[in-house]
């Protein structure tokens, strides 16, 4: 056998070998799929008020000191973005028979909020924003909590029960708060 060919053949070998290869540690697995729930957090109409009546600040352009509130659109589309990107973060950890529950437990969890966050979130920054009645805004938040708070909890309480446990297995330090 030709050398060149040989070696060419061993490398492709070792690629493979490699990339069939899982080097994400337990920890990568519990903090992408249970510990960064808690940026989705608080989720739920009474919570969203809560976030919503006081915005977090930003910088004023330009500016090395000054702030100003966020809108309320502002902080839901951050939401979004960090919703997004946690679910891309999940759906790319390599499959794993041990994790997969967990897993695909907090890929529903964030593609179940994706859309609440788009759709009613969104309509609740705009009655904030838009100066809309604390009667809408509480309307609107308690339509959100009949629609979907049992879903969200449900999920969130399996993926944080299956999370215990990973972490235990695992000895991973956690500190578990209830809400």
């Amino acid at each position: 056998m030709n050398r060149r060919f040989r070696s060419a053949l061993i490398a492709l070998a070792v690629g493979s070998l490699l990339s069939s290869c899982n080097f994400t540690t337990p920890e990568n697995y519990f903090d992408e799929a249970v510990l960064n729930v808690n940026l989705i957090t608080p989720f739920g109409g009474r919570a969203a008020l809560n976030s919503l009546a006081h915005p977090s600040v930003k910088l004023v352009p330009g500016t090395k000191d000054q702030t100003t509130p966020m809108t309320r659109k502002e902080i839901v589309e951050d939401q979004i973005q960090r919703v997004e990107g946690n679910l891309t973060k999940i759906k790319a950890l390599p499959d794993s028979e041990e994790t997969r529950d967990m897993v695909q437990t907090s890929i529903k969890l964030h593609e179940f909020v994706l859309p609440v966050y788009k759709t009613e979130y969104r309509e609740l920054a705009k009655l904030y924003d838009e100066n809309g009645s604390q009667q809408e805004r509480v309307s609107k938040a308690q339509e959100i909590d009949t629609k979907y708070l049992a879903g969200y909890q449900a999920l969130f309480k399996h993926l944080v029960e299956l999370g215990k446990a990973y972490a235990t297995k695992h000895h991973i330090k956690v500190e578990w708060q209830t809400w």
